[in-house]
C-alpha cells in the first residue's frame, strides 16, 4: 500500500472544506494538483473517498470511516515534531484563527509575537471579522478555531471562556468625562456618541443590557467594528462605549477609559471550535500560546 503524506492533507482538507476550489487554495496548490493527491491516495487505497457530482463533493461511506485514522496519522507525525524543540525552527504549516477585531490587539498579537518566535515557519493566518462570521467561519471549518464573544447556545461549537471585561467609555483625553471615575450610560445622552452598529454582536450585548432602561443615546457616527470606533473618538467625533481591553492605555495613548455602570455590561472573551473535534498539533500550540496571554491579560500583567 503506497500512501503519502500529502495525499492524506489533501484528503482532509477536502473533506474539511466540502471542496476541492477551497481545499486547493487553502493547501496553496492548483485544484488539479490537489486533485491528482487525493486521486493517489485512492488508488494507493484502492477504493474510492468521495461522492463526486457538479455541485458538490462529500465523503462516501469509506470516507467517513477513514477519515478519524486520517487525522489521528497526521496529529501523531505533528504532535511528534512540535515536541522536538531542536526541530521547531523547520517547521512548516499554516493555523487559521477567527478573530474578532477588539481582540487582536488585546492580546492576540502578543500571542502571536510568541508563537512566531518559538515557530517560525509556521504561518499564522488572521481572519478579523464580526462576531457572527466568525460563527460561520468555524462551524464550516474555514478556521482552526476562533476568538469571539458568541457561540455559548450552538450546538455543533464549544465555547471555551478566556477572560471577562466590562464595557467602558473611551474618550479623548481632554474630554469632559475623561476626569470622572465612573459615567452612567444615561449620562451619555448629554454627549455627541460614536456607537456601535445596530447587527453587531457588541450592539446586541449593550442593546440586551439596557433594554427598559429606555437610554436616548445620541449617535454623530456609526460603525461596525470596535478599532473604527476608537479611531473616531481619538479623532474627536465624539465618546463611544468599547470592551475595556480594546482601549490602549498608558505610553503616548490619546484616550483614557471611565467605567460605565447603571447597568455593568460585561462580555466574555473564549475560544469557539467544532464540538469533536480535535485541533491540529500546530493549532493546539497555537490555541494554548492564545489561553496563556488572555489569562495574563485578565491578571493585568
Amino acid at each position: 500500500m503506497n500512501i503519502d503524506l500529502d495525499g492524506l492533507r489533501a484528503f482532509v482538507a477536502v473533506a474539511d472544506l466540502g471542496s476541492f476550489r477551497a481545499a486547493a487554495e487553502a493547501q496553496h496548490l492548483s485544484q488539479p494538483a490537489l486533485s491528482r493527491r487525493v486521486e493517489k491516495l485512492e488508488q494507493g487505497l484502492g477504493f474510492r473517498l468521495f461522492d463526486r457530482t457538479t455541485r458538490k463533493v462529500e465523503l462516501n461511506a469509506m470516507g467517513r470511516s477513514f477519515i478519524p485514522r486520517a487525522r489521528h496519522v497526521l496529529n501523531e507525525l505533528e504532535g511528534a515534531l512540535l515536541g522536538m524543540a531542536d526541530l521547531s525552527d523547520r517547521l512548516r504549516g499554516q493555523v487559521t484563527v477567527a478573530c474578532v477585531p477588539s481582540a487582536v490587539g488585546s492580546f492576540v498579537s502578543q500571542a502571536l509575537r510568541e508563537f512566531h518566535a518559538q515557530f517560525p515557519r509556521i504561518r499564522v493566518r488572521v481572519v478579523d471579522d464580526s462576531a457572527t462570521e466568525i460563527l460561520l467561519a468555524v462551524a464550516r471549518a474555514e478556521a482552526d478555531f476562533g476568538v469571539t464573544y458568541l457561540g455559548t447556545q450552538e450546538p455543533d461549537l464549544e465555547f471555551e471562556p478566556l477572560l471577562q471585561e466590562d464595557f467602558v467609555v473611551a474618550c479623548p483625553v481632554g474630554h469632559a468625562l475623561a476626569r470622572r471615575r465612573r459615567v452612567r450610560w444615561a449620562e451619555l445622552a448629554d454627549h455627541e456618541c460614536v456607537m456601535l452598529a445596530p447587527g453587531s454582536g457588541n450592539r446586541m450585548l449593550i442593546d440586551q443590557a439596557l433594554a427598559g432602561l429606555q437610554v436616548p443615546l445620541r449617535w454623530a457616527c456609526e460603525v461596525r467594528h470596535v478599532p473604527a470606533l476608537l479611531d473616531l473618538v481619538e479623532a474627536g467625533i465624539g465618546v463611544g462605549p468599547a470592551p475595556r481591553f480594546a482601549v490602549p492605555v498608558g505610553g503616548p495613548a490619546a484616550l483614557v477609559s471611565v467605567p460605565l455602570v447603571e447597568p455593568q455590561v460585561v462580555r466574555t472573551i473564549g475560544m469557539i471550535r467544532r464540538r469533536g473535534r480535535p485541533l491540529s498539533p500546530a493549532a493546539q500550540a497555537f490555541h494554548d500560546m492564545l489561553v496563556r496571554r488572555a489569562r495574563a491579560k485578565s491578571a493585568g500583567r
